[in-house]
């Protein structure tokens, strides 16, 4: 097979890319943009819709607007070859089928759409069409986790095939499922991969990477003939599509990156559980200052967020003056809102504080890590205002380092690490920070 098709990744947060490296991730998704993604050397690229955070009819149009566009910058390219991968959560949280319906209705007509949600790095493995994550080392139904009963994403099975019939409102029945398992997976799917038509709904076991890697290369087969494929997927997927080698600069070194050797900031907008002790270990850390951000105070004043924000920043600089790392995170109690719509915009509000400080941070930082998904996108988009990144590789599995261009007029050639909240043990932000520090004056 000559060449390989171009791999783009519409991702939902900016996560996604969590498990490739040296490649682009868009902030923005005019033509002149996405045509810089597909004019670019790597195989893959990736458009930061941030579609998780938004309501679902606006999930739904900014998913248009990039496939409009999409299709004009591909005409413009003169590339007939690609492939579409609506990247999302590993714990099935997130806007489907309204994200690849979409997708379908611009750019169909597609063969199939491939469920594939295991996600290695982080402990989430499919078996038996049978999604799980596994805690401690036990494999547990992705249905009986707190991800399951998340407020707006929730779901009632861990059974991909029920899945699909519980999220498609019974239009897609569990029954009418191709199902891939790991033993078809393992002796060659090229067959029944050349047999898919009418956008066929097929989901997709996946134990280790090497189950990916080898559908991957029957789906490519599969695509160099002619078959058009569609993925709603999590990151493993993309690595054994985009068959990169190691990344440039390992993991534990990825100091040689930092600043003149200064010491950072930290972000935290995550909440999930995993998040808060993370947060708890690194501030046991001695060079390290919390600093809380107080939520509630946002709920019912419209003027606190100024003050709120003036404290923080002269706080911020005094820590950083002082040759410490100051950790900013939001209050951990979790609010009750009376509906979806007040918890997100409240989301958007706290998000919008967050980016404030972001851009109010000392100019002469030498990295910033941001923690949750949400959040990091937020800080590329616009606590930074980049409009794409250079994506370096994984500081730890699952936790991706992106660098912003030479001629930023803030932040310069800024190591800035997207750390999802679900991702890692207890100490794996202190790992990151001290991988970090490794040189800091």
């Amino acid at each position: 097979m000559t060449n390989k098709p171009k791999i783009i990744v519409l991702d939902d947060d900016p996560t996604g890319s969590q498990t490739v490296h040296s490649c682009l991730l868009l902030m923005h998704w005019d033509v002149e943009t996405l045509r810089t993604g597909l004019r670019d050397d790597s195989p893959i690229f990736f458009v930061l819709t941030n579609t998780r955070a938004m309501p679902p009819e606006s999930a739904a149009s900014v998913t248009k607007e990039v496939c409009q566009n999409l299709k004009l910058a591909l005409a413009a390219e003169e590339i007939s070859d690609f492939l579409i991968v609506s990247r999302s959560d590993s714990t099935l949280r997130g806007h489907y089928p309204i994200e690849t319906d979409a997708i379908a209705q611009e750019l169909g007509s597609f063969d199939a759409h491939f469920l594939v949600p295991a996600f290695f790095e982080g402990g989430r493995i499919t078996r038996d069409s049978v999604h799980y994550l596994l805690i401690n080392n036990v494999p547990t139904p992705v249905h009986e986790t707190e991800f399951a009963k998340d407020s707006v994403f929730g779901y009632h099975h861990s059974y991909l095939p029920q899945y699909v019939e519980e999220k498609t409102k019974g239009r897609i029945q569990a029954e009418s499922v191709t199902r891939f398992l790991l033993a078809d997976i393992r002796c060659g799917s090229l067959e029944r991969l050349l047999k898919l038509t009418d956008n066929q709904c097929a989901v997709v076991d996946g134990e280790t990477q090497a189950d990916l890697n080898s559908f991957a290369l029957d789906v490519l087969a599969a695509a160099s003939q002619g078959k058009r494929f569609l993925f709603r997927s999590a990151a493993s997927i993309l690595t054994a599509l985009a068959a990169l080698p190691p990344q440039p600069i390992a993991a534990e070194d990825m100091a040689a990156y930092v600043r003149q050797g200064k010491p950072g900031a930290v972000i935290v907008g995550s909440h999930v559980k995993k998040t808060t002790q993370q947060l708890e270990a690194l501030l046991q850390v001695e060079e390290t200052v919390g600093i809380e951000v107080n939520v509630a105070e946002l709920v019912n004043e419209t003027n606190q967020s100024a003050k709120l924000l003036s404290d923080i920043l002269e706080s911020t600089k005094a820590i950083h003056n002082a040759g410490k790392t100051p950790v900013i995170y939001t209050s951990r109690q979790e609010l009750t809102f009376k509906d979806i719509k007040t918890r997100l915009d409240f989301g958007v509000k706290v998000s919008s504080l967050l980016m404030d400080i972001v851009q109010g941070l000392p100019s002469d930082i030498g990295f910033l890590i941001s923690k949750g998904g949400i959040t990091s996108n937020d800080v590329l988009s616009t606590g930074l205002d980049l409009t794409s990144a250079r994506l370096l590789g994984q500081i730890l599995p699952g936790c991706s380092m992106v660098i912003t261009n030479s001629d930023h007029p803030q932040f310069p050639d800024l190591p800035v690490v997207l750390f999802p909240g679900n991702v890692g043990d207890t100490d794996a932000l202190v790992i990151v920070y001290k991988r970090l520090t490794k040189y800091t004056k």
